[in-house]
């Protein structure tokens, strides 16, 4: 599976871990440097360059190295687990790291943290009253990614008041959707929903047509076994 140029099947490679790592300490440094040395509002024109300076190379080795250690997270998480899982593990810690470079950068040109954090937590309580079922969703699928009741493959019986009592056959596991098998054809169901219902794996072979068990149709009712008729 490929995101947006990336291969979540392919190996780690030590080059890109060593990448990463070393882009996230030239990050901290550059985080630590331009708080203590740079002062974007002075009326010293070198301390104001060292601000801006730390500022826009911490905005390229945060991005390298957001880039490098979640790509490595993911194909660490498909090598474990499945392509999905990595996808989902990538973006989660994607976003989160992005967010977190984006305040270590309001930290170096000396924007207040503090009425941002005021400002974020107001526009969290709007976004996720307004998108509280595919946040769910998203919750919902990392904790089926950590607590795996199924993988991709299994046969399994969904119990739920929603969809009641179906077995089904796991085909992919996303970030607000999983997909199976059902007899009606192909069905995606939301991950809120299989995480509030019962799950248990099922045999495949129990789908298949038992064997009759009625006698032979061959021996005929009028002749029973051991006995002959007698003509005349």
């Amino acid at each position: 599976m490929t995101r947006r140029g990336l291969d979540l099947k392919a190996p780690l490679r030590a080059r890109d871990v060593v990448v990463g790592l070393v882009a996230l300490g030239l990050s901290i440094a550059l985080v630590v440097l331009g708080t203590t040395l740079g002062r974007i509002h002075s009326s010293k024109t070198h301390l104001v360059i060292i601000a801006w300076a730390c500022a826009i190379l911490l905005l390229l080795t945060g991005t390298i190295a957001i880039r490098r250690i979640t790509a490595d997270l993911g194909r660490l998480v498909t090598h474990r687990s499945y392509v999905g899982a990595g996808a989902i593990v990538r973006l989660v810690t994607t976003g989160a790291s992005y967010v977190v470079l984006l305040f270590a950068l309001f930290g170096v040109l000396g924007v207040s943290v503090s009425h941002l954090l005021i400002g974020a937590g107001v526009a969290g309580v709007v976004i996720g009253i307004a998108a509280q079922q595919s946040l769910a969703n998203v919750f919902a699928s990392l904790v089926l990614l950590f607590a795996r009741p199924f993988v991709v493959g299994e046969n399994i019986r969904i119990r739920s008041g929603v969809l009641g009592v179906i077995d089904v056959e796991v085909l992919g596991i996303g970030l607000t959707y999983v997909t199976v098998r059902t007899e009606d054809g192909i069905l995606k169901v939301p991950n809120s929903v299989l995480l509030a219902s019962g799950i248990g794996q099922t045999d495949p072979k129990s789908h298949a047509p038992h064997a009759a068990t009625n006698p032979s149709p061959s021996t005929s009712s009028d002749e029973q076994p051991g006995t002959s008729s007698v003509n005349g």
